[in-house]
């Protein structure tokens, strides 16, 4: 049988699902001087977030390369530019949000794009001013203000003052630099989400018994994965039933019991966890839930990596 649904309330009482996991939560020694960024999110009803201090995302261009399409990387890694017109998004009308392709951060909503007529996505204003970093650009002979997502400095495009009311401003954007996600979602289903931790046994058969979970599927980092790495596992859950508040909480629970099994051999311990989303949505609900998660339970001492999923 499944393991009955829990409350929605985070502060309320978990339910164990520790069968058969053979790890407990060790502490962490936390990265000193690790750099950080304010910015905004997207609430659940579509609302912006208050700013938040996260991790700034830095990553070697071989890791780039291997999460990037080779265009993407040629764009928002070396500041290249796409052609006039060949944008898959610079003729795109649907509403939705326009996220950083390299790191998920909101960038624009669909509701400030207008017809520039210059073959590029343009906007006049962003989702959040927090969200996009500007420097001096004096290549080619002129200068320009080149904007970027300030969390993975993934380049962008240019902002230009020629553009429409309120702002007058046009942020002339490559597609490339973009994901785009509709709203509301064109079709209502599953949802998914990457799941981990390392040095795990027994997860995945743990989260196969959670209600409201239709499947689990092993995932691997790709070829820069070293050994010790988090083990991954794609969570495919159907929010109605199994909201993703309690999935992570009942996924908390699983890897660190607050009654651990008898006999729980030291060394299987996770030093860390990790949570890799797949929409603006979801990040703001994994902050929030594991902010809150480790203020209730500070015995939880494990380092936590939220970012997007490849």
């Amino acid at each position: 049988m499944k393991t009955k649904a829990i409350a929605n309330c985070l502060c309320a009482p978990l339910a164990v699902m520790a069968a058969g996991v053979q790890l407990l939560c060790a502490p962490a020694a936390s990265p000193m001087n690790t750099p950080t960024v304010t910015v905004r999110l997207l609430g659940a009803s579509g609302q912006v977030t208050e700013p938040l201090v996260v991790p700034r995302v830095v990553k070697s261009d071989a890791a780039w390369r291997a999460q990037l399409t080779a265009e993407q990387f040629r764009i928002t890694r070396t500041h290249g530019t796409e052609r006039a017109f060949c944008g898959v998004f610079h003729d795109n009308h649907k509403s939705g949000l326009y996220t950083c392709i390299g790191c998920g951060l909101p960038l624009f909503r669909s509701d400030a794009k207008f017809d520039s007529g210059t073959g590029w996505p343009s906007f006049f204003q962003p989702f959040a001013q927090e969200n996009i970093g500007q420097t001096r650009d004096t290549s080619y002979g002129m200068v320009r203000a080149e904007v970027h997502c300030v969390r993975c400095a993934s380049h962008l495009g240019h902002v230009f003052t020629d553009g429409p009311p309120p702002t007058r401003l046009r942020y002339c954007i490559n597609s490339d630099a973009l994901a785009f996600h509709e709203r509301p979602p064109a079709g209502q289903g599953p949802e998914r989400i990457v799941l981990g931790a390392d040095r795990v046994s027994g997860i995945e058969a743990a989260l196969r018994r959670l209600d409201g979970v239709s499947a689990v599927r092993p995932r691997d980092t790709g070829p820069l994965k070293a050994p010790g790495q988090d083990t991954l596992f794609e969570v495919e859950y159907n929010p109605a039933q199994m909201p993703l508040a309690r999935l992570i909480g009942m996924f908390f629970e699983t890897i660190c019991p607050a009654t651990p099994p008898s006999g729980q051999p030291a060394g299987d311990r996770p030093g860390r966890v990790a949570f890799h989303f797949q929409t603006p949505e979801q990040e703001t609900i994994v902050r929030a839930s594991v902010a809150r998660l480790l203020q209730d339970r500070p015995e939880w001492k494990v380092g936590v990596d939220i970012s997007l999923a490849r």
